[in-house]
This record gives structure tokens, C-alpha cells and sequence, in this order.
């Protein structure tokens, strides 16, 4: 079993920078592709970043220049730096993680899911 803990969410102001952290728990947790995905209220889940278990990682185009995906295996950690934030970023952020280890765009794609932590950018 896999477990997800996200941190670092909050409310900020347009142009500000926040990290989210991804805690993961699990045997094999350094081998795990991990992804961040967002969901806005009345919209669907979409991708922001993966990345893999030897450090490949993807970008949304509306991210690309702005975050930031990293991963730290000896703290079992992935991060998502976040600058240059706009409203348009409001969005509940979840974490993923992928036992087969690659960094997938799609979320049906990964095996496990943290309970989401909320980002608020105020104009």
C-alpha cells in the first residue's frame, strides 16, 4: 500500500511562489513515477507535471517557464515549486504515484492519489 500526503497549499496573492511537497510511503517508493494534478471547481482533472523515477519529467503547456518538478529519494519526497502564480492557478493539487515508474499526463495512468491540498490566488 501506498500512501500520499500533500503540503504547502494556501492562499497567495497573483505573482507569488508557493512549494508543494508529496510525502510517499511504500517499499518501493523511489522507483514510483510521481505526477501533480489540479482541479479547479467545476472542472475536470488536469495535468500539471510528472516526473519519473530517474528524473524525466513533463510539463502542462501552461506551466511550462513557471513550476517546477523535483524529487528528493531519500526523503521519499516530490515537490512542485510554483512561481509566478496567477488565479487562474486556484485549484486543488493532487499528487500521484505510478509503481511502473514513468512520468504519465494522464491520470487514469496512476495507481495511487493523496487527499489534495488547495491553492488560492487572489488577483
Amino acid at each position: 500500500q501506498v500512501r500520499l500526503v500533500e503540503s504547502g497549499g494556501g492562499l497567495v496573492q497573483a505573482g507569488d511562489s508557493l512549494r508543494l511537497s508529496c510525502a510517499a510511503s511504500g517499499r518501493h517508493s523511489i522507483s514510483y513515477g510521481m505526477g501533480w494534478f489540479r482541479q479547479a471547481p467545476g472542472k475536470e482533472r488536469e495535468f500539471v507535471a510528472a516526473i519519473s523515477w530517474n528524473g524525466g519529467s513533463a510539463y502542462a503547456d501552461f506551466v511550462k517557464g513557471r513550476f517546477t518538478i523535483s524529487r528528493d529519494n531519500a526523503e521519499n519526497t516530490v515537490h512542485l515549486q510554483m512561481n509566478s502564480l496567477k488565479p487562474e492557478d486556484t485549484a486543488v493539487y493532487y499528487c500521484a504515484a505510478v509503481l511502473s515508474g514513468l512520468a504519465y499526463r494522464s491520470p487514469n495512468q496512476y495507481d495511487y492519489w493523496g487527499q489534495g491540498t488547495q491553492v488560492t490566488v487572489s488577483s
